[in-house]
């Protein structure tokens, strides 16, 4: 899986995905040693009877001791700030899968982390899926954007980015994603503050002007050969048409051009999004790790 830098760290606490920033805790030894760290985000803009959390622990320190201290907090946590419902995120190994039976998380769904390597990629192929997608979707254009939406885009765009709740959440006890123009600001506001490019190729009716889909993908200025994919969504009644197919090897022909020093873009899938992950697949996407996802009720 993709390791941050030092100063990605220290974005994701400053600015997070859209100004909604996580925090971090740092467990010690008697020495003043770090051992552990636990990074935790309380969501503000919806699901706000959550609590998410990851946890590392130094190998020297993983008989469990540091790991139930840090558990403990968190949860504790959860409660002050009225929070019922804790979750986290740990790798499909079996020291993890023990560590969330031992503290009584449920399994909830599997993450998949794919990787595209566009060292390896056959453009032959994104280009014969783009030419039939646009065979398929000839009642739609695509406008391609670089930065912040255009102001007359952004009510638009929030039915489109919702979209995303259509995507499964198998067994997670979680609700919808709210989206407004405030918190679509905030996402651009918090990516150009932690010094990522945002790239997005909109798909849009010709015949009513109406936005039916779109697909965003943000480069990191301090790594520019990385990318990570941050959503691809259609609109429910506009769905049928190849638009998710067309908007991802859009952005690739578009990338290839735009950001030249790009080899690598990371994307995370419900392990059952069997659609989006068979376009990924056909784009040369590989699989990098699974993550399980677990809840539990405090």
């Amino acid at each position: 899986m993709l390791v941050g830098t030092p100063r990605g760290f220290a974005d994701m606490l400053r600015y997070g995905w859209d100004m909604d920033p996580e925090q971090a805790f740092l467990a010690r030894d008697d020495d003043g040693t770090a051992v552990g760290l636990l990074v935790v985000s309380l969501p503000t803009y919806d699901n706000t009877n959550h609590v998410w959390f990851d946890l590392s622990v130094h190998p020297d320190h993983r008989d469990g001791t540091v790991a139930a201290a840090l558990i403990e907090y968190v949860e504790q946590l959860g409660r002050d700030n009225g929070r019922t419902m804790i979750g986290y995120g740990g790798f499909d190994l079996p020291e993890a899968i023990a560590l969330a039976e031992k503290h009584g998380y449920e399994q909830k769904a599997i993450e998949v982390n794919r990787r595209q390597d566009l060292t390896g990629l056959d453009w032959s192929v994104v280009q014969s899926v783009y030419d039939e997608a646009v065979a398929a979707s000839t009642a739609y254009e695509l406008v391609t954007l670089t930065g912040a939406l255009p102001d007359d885009m952004l009510d638009g765009m929030i039915a489109v980015t919702a979209s995303i709740n259509d995507a499964p959440k198998d067994d997670l006890d979680i609700e919808d994603d709210v989206y407004s123009t405030e918190r679509l600001r905030a996402y651009e506001e918090a990516q150009a503050k932690s010094d990522h490019t945002i790239h997005r190729v909109v798909a849009r009716e010709k015949a009513t002007g109406a936005l039916a889909g779109h697909t965003v993908i943000a480069v990191e200025r301090e790594r520019p050969h990385i990318g990570h994919q941050h959503d691809t969504a259609v609109s429910r009644e506009h769905r049928g048409h190849r638009l998710g197919a067309l908007l991802k090897s859009a952005m690739l022909l578009e990338l290839r051009d735009a950001e030249p020093a790009l080899s690598q873009v990371d994307t995370w899938n419900a392990e059952s999004n069997d659609h989006m992950i068979g376009i990924n697949e056909q784009l040369n996407y590989k699989i990098v790790a699974r993550i399980l996802a677990y809840q539990k009720a405090v």
